[in-house]
């Protein structure tokens, strides 16, 4: 028996992250062109490695694809072949295993190319995954343990130009731990590995612990033999006791090639042969002296006249380093204070000017590059100008306000929880979770509901309590809606979309009365349908207009682009069509057993005159799907008998197999939702040539009947569930999901869509016209986080008084009125901009 389990919501804390253009997608059209090609983000969070791609129209991160990988995730890097056009990436885990991924656009999913068993599963101390580097070239790749072991694949196409792997070449050495690991660049020469290692075997033998006070760190260099298909161990050399870091320092012509060593207070040069190269890091000014600055993070920023690196300290303050070189020999060693932000596990410099930082604790940031650090005036020390005769003089900065960049997106994190508990304090219909979050003055107190986070953009008060809402275009290839279109009790009001949302008189819309239904018929012309007829309404002005016969209203419609059923009291169908003209003829009419409870008519196929399937609700429990094709015209096709009457009814077209990033087409499958008198929304699949209905399920989504309204989300087409609780049902990722909206209870939507707002939705409630947006698809939660000063210890809820009661504490820390005041004096100081003072407030406390 095989057991797994699923959490509610997947982790948010990231353990590391690179980038590298893994979709391939504009590859070669940049080379040619010169200009940058598309990338992505790879991060590991626990057990799931998600793709992210930053928008560059709105700066957003878009998640591309999460996948669940039922392991932990230890270490991550990705490879080019040379000449290939997309990259791979590697996986370090606790399966005791190497995987390859090469990512399919098409298909939006990761597919496994090798899969390599080395060792034994979990995270040992012997059995690598936790350290891994590749060739800049592409052309091995070194797994690594924190002690003993170290395996190296050599990586080549085979003759249909396919990722080959080669078995293991093994470069273990007893007794010896290794901090950390590194590629050189070196050109087409053979591969070069080099490692932070530190050799145990007289410490273990050595009671007394004078021979661990001994130990002395190396910097070892491993060579790949491509021509001999073997490793070799090619120098040792020793290295400063505080290294813990290794940065590859590009070469092969584009640079000196090897290595930064980062350590205590300290970063090195080092490559075989070549004299060290030392600067001392920067420090903060009010750091006691005994405390040392370590680096944690690094990214290094290519381009092809220039390279820098910027490197991140433990206190969050991030350095650019800058080399001088000629050929293969260095001159200088720069390093100058770039920024502050929180403390990462790993940031990512994408070459279209953004920064990922994939935090340690507390939310993901995305940033964008203002500048490259090019002041003159800020504090910086180098190689040759910081060294004296008593050594190397310290360098002091002040942390300020971000200058080089601005924060435009983030990414929730509740990394670390420190406290949890489930409450229901605003007496909604779900209870909420409170978690105590976070480190330090960046602590919050979130409170989590389950459900998508809205956007709220407008509300405006009506004169009275609406009925229903719609939005219509004036023509099929506009991009924006022209009208909305609110029904009350007895009139209809139509409003203009502009720059302002204004009430109109001269729509040709019949406002006496109101309305059933409000579209957009053939490419130009618009349609009402209220109880007494149907309105039709042309590009030109002119109004036709059908009566119902005798005193027969109109109680039901469905429609789409080209067809228009109506139900009229007593059970009567009448089905129009539009004709080449652009007139809406009367084609069909049918009587059934009873009055009609809900209609719905599917979309129009691409390429196809007139839909085939008509659904029909009846109050006896049971839904009709009704042929429309002249001949057989409103004949039944299937029948389906459910719990309760049904309430409204919709079609809705989803993808059959997974779809492609950017939206490709693959054949659909045409689902029917019902919205039940008794709460349950039902849904089954319709056979795209019968119209057998198959495949049924049901949910329950509240106390009130669910009435179903077409809109659209990324692009795509989607459905609100309005109950006691809106619900959004939605593709994401290539899979259906419905999911709750965290907004109050909604009476009638319609997606919307003007100039400041391509994709929301309109809606009604109470006496109130609200249009929003729908934020962070995909996700289980949305977040409410109330700042906190201290890192939060344990919380109780008192729900009586429903008070919280936070108990918090810091080692070491100022007080509330002692940091307002050092923070206002910081400020004050460095000038900060507006930037500092909006999104950086936070980011200034974080040492």
């Amino acid at each position: 028996m095989y057991l797994y389990s699923l959490t509610l919501q997947r982790a948010t804390g990231a353990v590391c992250a690179v980038i590298g253009s893994f979709s391939g997608r504009d590859a070669k059209k940049a080379a040619a062109s010169g200009s940058v090609s598309t990338q992505e983000i790879a991060v590991a969070r626990g057990t799931t490695l998600d793709l992210l791609r930053p928008d560059p129209d709105t700066g957003r991160l878009r998640t591309l694809l999460s996948v669940d990988v039922f392991g932990a995730i230890r270490s991550l890097a990705q490879f080019r072949l040379t000449g290939a056009n997309k990259d791979y990436l590697v996986v370090g885990s606790d399966s005791g295993r190497l995987v390859i991924l090469e990512y399919s656009p098409d298909r939006n999913r990761l597919d496994k190319v090798h899969q390599e068993t080395f060792g034994k599963s979990g995270c040992r101390r012997i059995v690598p995954g936790q350290l891994l580097a590749v060739d800049p070239k592409g052309r091995a790749l070194c797994i690594a343990a924190l002690e003993k072991q170290k395996l190296v694949y050599v990586l080549n196409r085979d003759a249909a130009a396919r990722l080959t792997i080669s078995s293991p070449l093994e470069a273990h050495k007893s007794n010896t731990l290794t901090f950390s690991l590194a590629a050189l660049d070196c050109g087409f020469d053979n591969p070069i590995f080099a490692a932070i290692e530190l050799e145990y075997t007289e410490s273990d033998r050595d009671p007394t612990g004078q021979a661990a006070n001994q130990a002395q760190k190396v910097l070892t260099f491993y060579e790949l033999d491509l021509g001999l298909n073997h490793v070799s161990r090619k120098a040792s050399e020793p290295i400063d006791n505080g290294a813990n870091l290794l940065v590859t320092v590009p070469g092969g012509g584009d640079g000196p090639s090897g290595v930064l060593v980062c350590c205590d207070n300290f970063v090195l040069y080092r490559n075989q042969g070549h004299p060290e190269v030392r600067a001392v890091i920067p420090r903060r000014a009010d750091l006691p002296a005994e405390r040392g600055v370590l680096i944690v993070a690094a990214a290094t920023h290519r381009q092809k006249t220039m390279f820098f690196f910027l490197l991140q300290t433990e206190y969050g303050d991030i350095f650019k380093v800058d080399l001088d070189h000629s050929g293969d020999t260095v001159t200088e060693l720069r390093i100058k204070y770039f920024d502050t932000i929180p403390v990462t596990s790993a940031i990512c410099v994408l070459r279209s000017g953004f920064l990922f930082a994939a935090s340690e604790f507390g939310n993901h940031a995305l940033y964008q590059f203002r500048d490259i650090g090019r002041d003159a005036d800020v504090e910086s020390s180098s190689a040759t100008l910081m060294e004296t005769e008593e050594g190397f003089q310290p360098v002091f900065f002040q942390p300020r306000a971000l200058k080089n960049l601005f924060r435009i997106d983030e990414i929730e994190s509740l990394m670390p929880v420190m406290d949890m508990r489930i409450a229901n304090l605003f007496d909604e219909e779900t209870p909420q979770v409170f978690t105590a979050c976070g480190g330090g003055p960046r602590s919050t107190l979130r409170i989590l509901r389950p459900g998508l986070a809205i956007s709220e953009m407008a509300r405006s008060m009506l004169p009275a309590e609406p009925i229903a809402v719609w939005t219509v275009k004036k023509n099929i290839n506009d991009m924006f809606d022209a009208y909305i279109v609110v029904s009350f009790a007895n009139v209809t009001l139509v409003l203009s979309i502009g720059e302002t949302i204004e009430e109109v008189s001269d729509s040709q819309f019949l406002d006496t009365t109101h309305s059933l239904a409000v579209t957009l018929l053939g490419e130009d012309s618009l349609m009402q349908v209220h109880p007494n007829g149907i309105r039709h309404i042309r590009e030109d002005g002119r109004v036709n207009e059908w009566r119902t016969p005798g005193k027969k209203t109109i109680t039901k419609v469905g429609s789409n682009r080209l067809q228009v059923v109506i139900a009229l009291s007593g059970g009567e169908l009448i089905y129009f069509e539009m004709d080449m003209t652009g007139q809406l003829m009367e084609v069909e009419k049918q009587d059934m057993s009873g009055d009609v409870a809900c209609l719905a008519l599917a979309p129009v196929p691409e390429g196809r005159q007139r839909s085939r399937f008509l659904a029909v609700g009846s109050y006896d429990n049971t839904i009709r799907i009704l042929s429309l094709d002249p001949d057989d015209c409103l004949q039944p096709l299937s029948v389906q008998s459910v719990s309760s009457a049904p309430e409204s009814l919709l079609f809705l077209e989803v993808q059959a197999s997974v779809g492609g990033e950017d939206g490709a087409d693959y054949p659909a499958n045409l689902f029917l939702n019902a919205g039940l008198q008794n709460g349950v929304l039902f849904r089954t699949n319709v056979d795209m040539v019968t119209g057998q209905l198959s495949d049924t399920r049901s949910r329950f989504l509240g106390l009130r009947p669910p009435k179903l309204f077409p809109c659209i989300v990324s692009h795509r087409q989607a459905m609100l569930c309005l109950s006691s609780r809106p619900w959004l049902g939605y593709i994401h990722q290539g899979h259906f999901l419905l999911t709750p909206l965290s907004c109050d209870t909604l009476e009638s939507a319609a997606s919307f869509s003007s100039d400041q707002c391509s994709e929301g939705v309109v809606a009604v409630a109470g006496d109130a016209l609200r249009i929003f947006t729908i934020e962070r698809l995909g996700e289980t939660f949305n977040e409410t986080a109330i700042p906190l000063r201290y890192t939060p210890r344990k919380f109780v809820i008192l729900p009586k008084k429903k008070y919280v009661a936070v108990i918090e504490s810091d080692k070491g820390a100022f007080s509330a009125e002692e940091r307002e005041a050092a923070k206002k004096e910081c400020l004050e100081a460095s000038g900060a901009g507006e930037n500092g003072n909006a999104n950086n407030g936070d980011q200034m406390e974080n040492g």
